[in-house]
């Protein structure tokens, strides 16, 4: 079955650097495009960066340009989110997502989320 799993959270201080992971497996992963949000305690979801499936093309939110970079190996079946310059406003739990074709459905996936605090 389709699955992400997220990995690299933790917390750092303003002005640190993390390197979030998003493993795939069950489906063409090299197919479909990538994209990483971020949800905060009390705010909804928020658009972080997107990857097209062969990575050619990338978009990022104004929020992150410029500090993080989206990723991916296809060989590896890996997408990752680089994030520069970190502030205590990037705090989120972070989980990358695809929406994968399923018959004659499009259905949304994403990871289990994982978290980065950015605190002095």
């Amino acid at each position: 079955q389709v699955q992400l799993v997220d990995s690299g959270g933790g917390s750092v201080q303003p002005g640190g650097s993390l390197r979030l992971s998003c493993a795939a497996s069950g489906f063409a992963f090299g197919d479909y495009a990538l994209t990483w949000y971020r949800q905060f305690p009390d705010k909804g979801r928020e658009f972080v960066a997107t990857i097209s499936h062969r990575g050619s093309s990338t978009n990022y939110a104004d929020s992150v340009k410029g500090r993080f970079t989206i990723s991916r190996d296809n060989g590896k079946n890996m997408a990752y989110l680089q994030m520069n310059f970190l502030r205590p406003d990037d705090t989120a739990v972070y989980y990358c997502s695809a929406v994968v074709l399923q018959g004659s459905d499009w259905t949304p996936f994403r990871g289990q989320g994982t978290q980065v605090t950015v605190s002095s």
